[in-house]
C-alpha cells in the first residue's frame, strides 16, 4: 500500500466517539492536523475536543456520504464499527485500517484461524451454532473452556464459562443462541499484550511488551516492563508484525497473548488504539495514539523507546472521583475522559504512574 502524507490542515475522520476517539483527536492536534469524530451518541467525549463532528447512525449513508466529503482519511476507534459502514466510506475516501483487517477482527473464529495459519498457538477452539455444536465441542474440545459470541461483546460481555456439559443449556442461553466460538482454558502465568503499528510503506514498530491484569473481565492494570523473558517479548512482537503484515495493516493494532510456562498464545487482536497501550502516553515521546495518527495519515512512524517504568491504572465508575487525590501523587499523570455519567464498570479515565528511567 502506497500513498501520499496528509499536510498539516488536513482532517482525519475518526469513527466513535469515546474515549480512544478523544485521545486520538488529542494526539493530532499537536501535528496540525484536524479531526472530524462520527458517532450516533450527542454526548460523545471525543466531541468535546475535536474541530467537528457528525451525529448520525453508522448506516446512516446520506450522513455518511457528507462526512467522507469533509475529511482526508477515515479511522475508526472500535472494531464493532458495522461492515457496510466502511464499503460505504471506502468507495469515496481511504479507510485505514482497511475492511480486510476489520473483517477478521470482528469475527473470533477468523482471528484465530489467522494466527494458526501464521504459525502462532491459540486455545483449542470449535465453531459453535447450536447447542448440539456446543455439547459436541466441549467433548472433543474438552473442558472447562468458555463459550464467546463471535462476534461484539468485550469487557466480558457475550461470555459464559463452561464447566463441563451440564452448563452448556445454561451457557447457549446466557449468549443467547448467537454465533459463537468455544476456547477451552489454556494454563497461563500472565497476560501481555504488544501495540503494534504499521505504516504506508510496510514499516513497523512495536512498543514494549506490556503485562495486564483484569478484575471481572475488565483490564485492571497495565505495567511496563512486563515479567517475560526477552525471547518471549521478541516472540509476542515477531507474532504481532506477521500480523499486520498479513492484513496488509495501516495503523496501530493491539495484540492480546497468554503467556504460560513454555507457550505463548495469541488470545484476541484489536484493529485500533488499545487499553493497555495507555501507558505511552506518558512514557514514550510517542504515544499510540499519535503513532496511530502519523500512520494513518502517511506520516513516518515515530520512535517507540520507552523512557519511563510506567503502571496505567484504569478508573472505573466512582473511582474517577479520587482525582483530587491523584492529582496530588507527584509522579501520577492523571487521564479523564470527559464522561457525564459514572456507571460500574465504566472506563471514566485512567493513571499513569511514572518512574523515569536513570540515564
Amino acid at each position: 500500500m502506497s500513498g501520499k502524507a496528509l499536510p498539516p490542515g488536513s482532517t482525519i475522520g475518526i469513527l466513535g466517539g469515546g474515549q480512544l476517539g478523544r485521545m486520538l483527536a488529542l494526539a493530532a492536534a499537536p501535528l496540525g492536523l484536524k479531526c472530524h469524530i462520527y458517532a450516533p451518541e450527542a454526548d460523545s467525549p471525543a466531541f468535546q475536543v475535536s474541530a467537528n463532528y457528525t451525529v448520525a447512525d453508522y448506516l446512516d449513508e446520506q450522513a455518511l456520504a457528507g462526512f467522507a466529503a469533509k475529511v482526508d482519511v477515515v479511522t475508526y476507534e472500535f472494531e464493532n464499527v458495522p461492515a457496510r459502514t466502511v464499503e460505504i466510506l471506502e468507495a469515496r475516501v481511504a479507510v485505514r485500517p482497511g475492511s480486510k483487517a476489520l473483517a477478521v477482527a470482528q469475527d473470533r473464529i477468523k482471528e484465530k484461524t489467522l494466527a494458526r495459519e501464521l504459525g502462532a498457538m491459540t486455545a483449542d477452539f470449535a465453531a459453535v451454532n447450536s447447542l448440539d455444536d456446543l455439547r459436541e465441542a466441549v467433548q472433543r474440545v474438552g473442558a472447562p473452556g468458555i463459550l464467546k459470541t463471535t462476534r461484539l461483546g468485550y469487557d466480558g460481555k457475550g461470555q459464559a464459562k463452561v464447566n463441563g456439559a451440564a452448563d452448556c443449556e445454561a451457557a447457549w442461553k446466557a449468549i443467547k443462541g448467537e454465533p459463537a466460538i468455544y476456547e477451552r482454558f489454556v494454563h497461563f502465568d500472565r497476560e501481555v499484550s504488544v501495540i503494534i503499528a504499521r505504516d504506508l510503506a510496510g514499516k513497523v514498530a512495536a512498543f514494549d511488551v506490556t503485562e495486564n491484569v483484569h478484575r471481572n473481565h475488565i483490564l485492571y492494570t497495565s505495567t511496563v516492563p512486563a515479567r517475560v523473558a526477552p525471547e518471549v517479548a521478541s516472540e509476542a512482537v515477531f507474532v504481532a508484525q506477521r500480523m499486520v503484515e498479513a492484513l496488509d495493516y495501516v495503523g496501530v493494532m493491539g495484540v492480546e497473548f497468554f503467556v504460560g510456562a513454555d507457550v505463548l498464545y495469541v488470545n484476541e487482536i484489536a484493529p485500533r488504539v488499545h487499553n493497555s497501550g495507555h501507558w505511552t502516553m506518558d512514557g514514550c515521546l510517542v504515544s499510540q495514539f499519535e503513532q496511530h495518527i502519523r500512520a494513518v495519515a502517511g506520516w513516518p512512524l515515530g520512535a517507540t523507546a520507552r523512557h519511563a517504568n510506567v503502571v496505567m491504572t484504569n478508573l472505573l465508575g466512582d473511582e474517577a472521583g479520587v482525582w483530587p487525590g491523584i492529582a496530588m501523587e507527584p509522579e501520577a499523570v492523571l487521564h479523564l475522559y470527559g464522561k457525564a455519567e459514572a456507571r460500574p464498570g465504566r472506563k471514566m479515565g485512567h493513571v499513569n504512574r511514572v518512574q523515569p528511567l536513570r540515564q
